[in-house]
Order: structure tokens, then sequence, then C-alpha cells
């Protein structure tokens, strides 16, 4: 298989295998109006495999929700063809609409135009709270 490299963008690499349309989807890389590749299941000697995303085009992509979704994951910012920056996300402190609470009582379950807002509270421990009602929200 071969897929180009690109010129100007981001690779976003070291996805844990079949994680890709998730993220995919998170990142609304649907709505952009650039070629967005994904590799799914490529030979990874850290990993065994892994799936990778390549978006051709610098845009404003919103990557601070990687760190939640998957903590091991690289992304490369590339210019011109060469890599100009590589980091590691870190944990979001908070997420919106990202997360539900499921708490009855609490007022996004009344008030549905309410934005679902967590924060994090315990980065050791990846604990993120509703700001709302404090409840302890999963994933």
């Amino acid at each position: 298989m071969n897929i180009d490299s690109i010129k100007n963008g981001f690779v976003i690499d070291h996805i844990e295998a079949g994680k890709s349309f998730e993220i995919y989807n998170y990142l609304n890389l649907g709505d952009l109006d650039t070629s967005v590749a994904i590799i799914k299941n490529a030979k990874s000697n850290k990993m065994g495999k892994k799936d990778i995303i390549k978006i051709d085009e610098n845009t404003n992509i919103n990557l601070d929700i990687l760190g939640y979704l998957d903590p091991n994951i690289t992304v490369n910012k590339i210019i011109n063809g060469e890599i100009v920056g590589k980091f590691h996300p870190e944990l979001p402190e908070r997420l919106v609409n990202i997360i539900k609470c499921k708490n009855p009582r609490c007022i996004t379950s009344i008030e549905q135009e309410l934005p679902h807002i967590c924060e994090l509270t315990d980065r050791e421990n990846v604990v993120y709270r509703c700001k709302y009602c404090e409840e302890k929200v999963n994933r």
C-alpha cells in the first residue's frame, strides 16, 4: 500500500489499533475540505499494530482531546514536507461535550441544551468530574 507523504498538515501516529475512526469523529475531520487518510492496523515494532491519521493541511483542529482519547498518541506537525514539531498531547483540564454526566439529578439531564462540561480533578488516576454536579464521569 502506498500513501503519499504530505507537504503541510498533521500526522497523528501511534493510535491504538482500531481507534482511528473514533478520533476521526471526535476531531470532526469529516467536516474538513481537505484530504484525510486513515491507515488501520499498520505494522509497528513498538505496538504490534497501530492506526495513523494523515491530515493534508494545516487547519485549526483542536487536538487537546487526543490526550484524553489515547495518551500514547504522537502528533507530528508537517511544514514543507518536514516534521517541524512533535508532541504527545496531555490530558486536557476541561472536556466539553466529549463525555456526558450520567447522574439523573444533574442539570444536564433536564436542560438538554447545556454543554456537558467535565473537569480534570485527578490527573494521576484520570478522573473527570461534571462541572455542575461534581459526579465522577466515566468514558
